[in-house]
């Protein structure tokens, strides 16, 4: 197909209509996506419908209280939101941001263990100085991350600092010292000799995955006798409530992780370094308005808290 009849082809289709489709499709929901689009419930079935006849498929299907997308939608989503957004971007670029008024969605990147440690205090702040934003938390895994950023899928990402290459930017928000959890098994003082005798329990949602803290023990020469590996830190940390093994994990999760379980934090005997996490966005995000007011706030909250309290009220 030449270019005059693949834009003959979309001149056939209001383009307002993605957006309709875009909201459907990650709602699931239609009554949920009228008050995203601030319409009513008829006109979006009214512009689903037009849709579906201009593209010769249902592209919904109910689904319990819901829908659920046809082949041919979860086909067209992806080059539909990556247009979406490519758009957004080129039209706000330059634009004033207005936060009190804006009511713009911002897709925020994290580990899944920062999440509980960094969302509530940034939804709190937001809801202060931009009472209509809305930030979608997802944890993607770094080797997807670039990809999603440059993407403009996502707008900032909060994860462990490591080499990057010049497409992303990157500034460091905090460190956070690593701690020992232990149960109520594991009596008297923690040394460096008990700590490598020790049975120890680790968290990585990968299967390979290598643990910040067996890394830094490497750079010292040293290995720990790895158990039991989870995916989750509650996990972890219920397990070593009821046995002799250890969890080393960053101390300010491990306070927040432990509430409630007869767990000891113990100071780490080896002079290991702290977790860095870093702020990251794309090159393309550099100069937009939004994405520069939102990185600000992220770096405001954590500057104001450099004795180690960052991210907690």
């Amino acid at each position: 197909m030449n270019q005059q009849h693949e834009w003959s082809a979309l001149g056939r289709i209001d383009l307002n209509l993605f957006r309709v489709f875009d909201v459907i499709y990650r709602e699931r929901n239609l009554t949920r996506a009228a008050v995203i689009l601030s319409l009513s419930q008829s006109a979006v079935s009214h512009a689903l419908g037009r849709l579906r006849e201009q593209l010769d498929d249902p592209l919904f299907v109910r689904e319990g209280r819901g829908v659920a997308p046809t082949p041919l939608a979860r086909q067209l989503a992806p080059g539909i939101e990556d247009a979406l957004s490519g758009l957004l971007r080129s039209v706000s670029r330059g634009q004033h941001f207005d936060p009190l008024r804006d009511r713009r969605s911002f897709a925020l990147n994290m580990p899944e263990q920062m999440e509980p440690v960094v969302l509530p205090m940034l939804i709190a702040h937001l809801h202060q100085v931009a009472p209509q934003l809305e930030v979608r938390s997802s944890s993607v895994h770094w080797a997807e991350l670039k990809r999603e950023l440059l993407a403009g899928r996502i707008d900032l990402a909060i994860e462990i600092a490591r080499p990057t290459d010049a497409e992303l930017r990157q500034q460091m928000l905090r460190q956070d010292p690593l701690c020992v959890v232990a149960g109520p098994a594991f009596t008297g003082e923690l040394t460096v000799e008990r700590y490598l005798a020790a049975e120890h329990v680790a968290v990585t949602s990968r299967r390979r995955g290598i643990c910040v803290e067996d890394l830094a023990l490497g750079h010292l020469g040293l290995v720990r006798d790895v158990r039991q590996r989870c995916q989750h830190y509650l996990s972890a940390a219920l397990l070593v409530a009821q046995s002799e093994r250890l969890l080393t994990m960053t101390r300010q999760y491990a306070e927040l992780v432990n509430v409630g379980l007869p767990n000891r934090l113990l100071e780490l005997p080896l002079e290991l370094p702290p977790v860095t996490l870093n702020l990251y966005w794309s090159r393309e995000a550099e100069s937009e308005a939004g994405n520069q007011w939102l990185r600000g706030q992220l770096i405001q909250l954590a500057a104001t808290r450099r004795d180690g309290q960052a991210f907690q009220h």
